[in-house]
């Protein structure tokens, strides 16, 4: 479990508006077409998204600045899980958010890194519009 996942993206949108997006049950299920989604607001407190495919703690929270997850996926062995950090970065009147991703199966970066773009950058761009 050595591999790193680093991506960063650009958003039309502040940084507090993509932390909210990013942290709230209600717009996160928007974000990614109505899959159920509950997510604490609260550090410490847990989150489940995509029917619960899913799942975590919110180690850190800061509101339009950081974002740090104990995350992981249903089907990894059970005690397995990894850090997902999302940092935000306000540029004029965009956000650059800045992704890292560690602790992971190794066997799984490719399908990661895939699955950042195609389950949270790209929908989360349509849905901010």
């Amino acid at each position: 479990m050595t591999k790193t996942i680093h991506q960063e993206v650009v958003f039309n949108a502040n940084p507090l508006r993509i932390y909210e997006a990013l942290t709230d049950s209600k717009q996160f299920g928007e974000v990614t077409g109505g899959a159920p989604t509950e997510i604490s607001s609260e550090a410490g407190g847990s989150f489940s998204c995509f029917g619960g495919m899913i799942f975590g703690r919110n180690i850190e929270l800061v509101p339009g600045k950081r974002i740090v997850q104990a995350w992981r996926v249903a089907n990894w062995e059970e005690g397995i899980y990894s850090i997902a950090k999302f940092e935000l970065k306000e540029q004029d009147s965009k956000t650059l958010l800045i992704f890292d991703h560690i602790g992971f199966p190794e066997s799984d970066v490719e399908h990661l890194a895939t699955g950042w773009s195609e389950n949270y950058w790209n929908p989360l761009e349509k849905y901010l519009g």
